[in-house]
């Protein structure tokens, strides 16, 4: 990093990077304040309307996703992170204001379209100003700042419900403080992140890769310039304008689906499927009966709930520190390999109806597996894959697929735990971690060390 402008870097990725912990708080914080909304909107009875409160958001993620690369390729990278900031903060304050529940549900579905565009957009920008030796770490960071947001909603949730006494109907919970006033602050308190995240976006520069390939080389210049020095920003250029004359088609799914981009772009869609279709993130949406079923009451229950939070921050934080090192392929490989084994033995748990700490352990070491390898180098992978002149529309349709990878690995999950029981449904994630596995192997290539246009070269058909 001799000759980089360290302190630059960092801010302007950090910056970035509040987009993921908006992400994360906005979509966890839903489960704290779930138990109080539904008594007040009185949908308590009523499946299909607890099932619309808690999916409408992925519904906008997926609209989020879609528009994020046409958005971001027409109006700039800085300029979107501005209008994602702007959702975000409108739609915390709008959730917790709305006192019915059709307004309610509209609030939720904007929150979602931030949450699918900051998604997309963090680790794309961070990795178009990351200098290439440090760019996993640098886009690790906004899976860092994902699992923080997921932490403090979770502590948030925790502190604002003031505690319910055991002989509370309903009713009373209703008419009480949590159940009037305490899930508006749950959404209200991202409002503050959400200010600023909104303000800070305003000091970083644009994406100098969207200005180049907008032919604003000057403007690309200075940027690259403020990130490495004169050399650095000459270096860059050249590399870009190479991989720019090599191909002036304009980016967009047309180019995206032509022959010279299909295999990079399964290899990203899968990336970003697999990520979900692990399995880790049930222990996150249905923490409740997972715990329950080892053996645990209400209240340790909770207790669990942060601990798997916490697991999940800490072993980010190994993850910023190993990905330039061990490099991308080694540790989706460690990440599915591992998850394999974890969740054999967890379901083998479940079958011989072993309880206690034996399975919290287990499941910890699946958020810290997951937390240190799947987690955060899917955000790497997806967004250096891709040649610049896709990049925007290739990064929102991994997204896209992920969300659909969430949605349908939140809808089977109490499917196949009814039909198949505890033990089954973690079997069938243990086979899904081992084809991953297998998968990878045979085409991931390693993409550490190496420039995005370097990577363009290796990883997209030219004849």
């Amino acid at each position: 990093m001799k000759g980089f402008n360290k302190g630059f870097i960092y801010f302007i990725c950090i910056v970035s990077a509040m987009g993921g912990l908006l992400f994360g708080y906005d979509w966890v914080v839903i489960g704290g304040a779930k138990p109080f909304y539904e008594l007040y909107f009185g949908i308590a009875d009523s499946a299909t309307d607890q099932g619309l409160a808690m999916s409408i958001a992925l519904i906008g993620c997926m609209i989020g996703a879609c528009t994020c690369g046409w958005l971001a390729d027409k109006i700039g990278r800085k300029n979107l992170l501005i209008v994602s900031a702007v959702i975000f903060l409108v739609s915390s304050i709008l959730t917790g204001a709305f006192s019915t529940f059709g307004a309610f549900l509209v609030a939720r579905f904007f929150g979602g379209i931030g949450i699918g565009i900051a998604s997309g957009l963090s680790p794309m920008y961070i990795a178009e100003v990351s200098p290439s030796a440090i760019r996993g770490k640098l886009v690790s960071l906004n899976q860092m700042t994902i699992v923080i947001g997921i932490l403090a909603a979770q502590v948030v949730n925790w502190q604002i419900a003031a505690p319910i006494p055991a002989d509370y109907t309903p009713a009373d919970i209703a008419a009480s403080w949590n159940g009037q006033m305490a899930w508006r602050w749950m959404f209200w308190a991202a409002a503050f992140p959400a200010t600023v995240f909104l303000i800070l976006s305003f000091f970083i520069p644009e994406s100098p890769r969207w200005q180049a390939m907008k032919g604003l080389d000057a403007a690309a210049r200075r940027t690259l310039e403020k990130i490495g020095g004169a050399e650095y920003a000459t270096d860059e250029l050249r590399q870009i304008s190479e991989t720019r004359a090599s191909d002036a088609r304009q980016g967009g799914l047309r180019v995206l689906f032509s022959k010279p981009y299909q295999k990079v772009l399964l290899l990203g869609v899968v990336i970003a499927v697999f990520q979900q279709w692990c399995g880790t993130n049930v222990i996150f949406n249905y923490a409740q009966e997972i715990f329950q079923s080892a053996g645990y009451s209400i209240g340790d229950v909770l207790f669990n709930i942060v601990v798997t939070g916490i697991a999940n921050v800490v072993f980010t934080i190994v993850a910023i520190f190993t990905v330039d090192r061990l490099g991308r392929r080694r540790l989706m490989l460690l990440g599915a390999g591992g998850l394999c084994l974890i969740y054999l033995t967890l379901g083998t748990c479940y079958y011989l109806q072993v309880s206690g700490l034996f399975m919290v352990v287990l499941v910890v070491a699946a958020i810290g597996c997951y937390a240190m390898t799947l987690g955060p180098c899917t955000w790497v992978l997806i967004s250096e894959l891709f040649p610049n002149r896709v990049r925007a529309i290739a990064v929102a349709t991994c997204t896209f697929a992920l969300w659909v990878g969430s949605s349908t690995l939140t809808y089977t999950f109490p499917l196949l735990n009814k039909a198949l029981g505890s033990y089954g449904t973690f079997w069938i994630y243990s086979l899904v971690c081992g084809l991953g596995f297998l998968f990878f192997l045979s085409r991931l290539p390693e993409t550490k060390g190496k420039s995005l246009e370097q990577l363009e070269q290796e990883l997209t058909d030219k004849q």
